[in-house]
């Protein structure tokens, strides 16, 4: 893709840059509402049966990545034309769905700024591997990378630790706006929770909020995690990086059932958002529909998407990811 057409690429989604007030009210309606519904309703029906409670909080999950994205919207500033309402609701969704907002805020907009760039990775993705990185590894760092890649600590493990170890610390030189936003939002949820615990009863609490986290937690890194590891997936070092190319071929549009497409807030058309993160969620699917060259990005249905667990290392030379079995065939001596 050469320069003019990467320019009028980036031109033609300018449009739907816009947040439209009715429609961002309407989605905090339908989702912020139902959320908080769910939960009491979870904590009223505990009395008939925990397994009601449980039912509440799986299908509450749902609504907690509806939420998400909300708040994801919000530290893009595209959810209102308004800076200080996106920063408020930010803050509010944030503590809903236990993401701190001005600690996420940054660390998701390097994310944006350095995807498929070889050189500055290691800052709001998920870690990986290139092969030679791989070759040049202790046996130690290459125990624990795999443990890393593996599906039960990436799914399972991940998010408990995202949520209540990650979640709970500022980086190393964090700034002060930035450290204290992140301490106010521990302290509430420690107050809040712990109200709750101590008024509910640990049974009746954590039969909702469990699989509320839990399930949402699992949900959101499988989604993120989809999105950027795909076979042919874009990587470059710094001085090939292209922002355009990165977007477009370096993040997939995962293709869901409408159903699924709403609960997860259209994140599937993620090539959309990265090419532009102004976009607000629920304008990247008409984005895609009415710019044709996004047609081409890499699709991905759910069942093509389980495939990319086996992708563990990327192959700069080659331009995708391989398998640990590939990587040992080819370097077994």
């Amino acid at each position: 893709m050469d320069r003019d057409k990467k320019l009028q690429l980036r031109k033609s989604v300018k449009p739907f840059e816009k947040s439209e007030l009715q429609i961002s009210v309407m989605q905090i309606i339908n989702t912020l509402v139902p959320y908080i519904l769910l939960i009491v309703t979870g904590f009223i029906v505990y009395e008939i049966s925990p397994w009601l409670s449980i039912l509440c909080g799986t299908v509450g999950a749902f609504f907690l990545i509806r939420s998400f994205i909300i708040f994801h919207d919000c530290c893009h500033g595209s959810f209102f034309k308004d800076k200080k309402a996106n920063k408020i609701l930010g803050n509010i969704s944030g503590f809903l769905t236990l993401f701190p907002y001005e600690k996420w805020r940054r660390e998701h907009i390097t994310h944006h700024a350095t995807s498929g760039n070889l050189d500055k990775k290691g800052t709001g993705d998920i870690w990986m591997m290139t092969i030679e990185e791989y070759r040049e590894a202790t046996p130690m760092q290459r125990f624990i990378y795999r443990a890393y890649r593996h599906p039960f600590v990436m799914f399972v493990l991940g998010p408990i630790y995202l949520l209540f170890i990650s979640n709970r610390m500022n980086a190393k030189g964090a700034k002060a706006k930035e450290r204290n936003n992140t301490y106010i939002h521990n302290i509430a949820v420690i107050v809040v929770y712990g109200l709750l615990i101590y008024l509910l009863g640990p049974g009746r609490f954590f039969s909702v909020m469990a699989p509320v986290l839990f399930v949402g937690g699992l949900l959101g890194i499988w989604l993120f995690y989809i999105q950027h590891t795909f076979e042919d997936s874009y990587f470059e070092d710094e001085t090939q990086w292209d922002y355009v190319k990165a977007a477009v071929e370096g993040s997939s549009y995962y293709r869901l059932p409408k159903l699924f497409q709403w609960l997860t807030g259209n994140i599937g058309f993620h090539h959309v958002h990265h090419l532009s993160p102004r976009i607000p969620n629920y304008l990247l699917e008409q984005a895609h529909n009415e710019t044709p060259p996004l047609h081409h990005a890499t699709t991905i249905g759910i069942r093509e998407s389980l495939k990319s667990l086996k992708y563990k290392l990327y192959d700069e030379e080659n331009k995708g990811f391989i398998t640990f079995s590939e990587f040992n065939r080819r370097f077994a001596k």
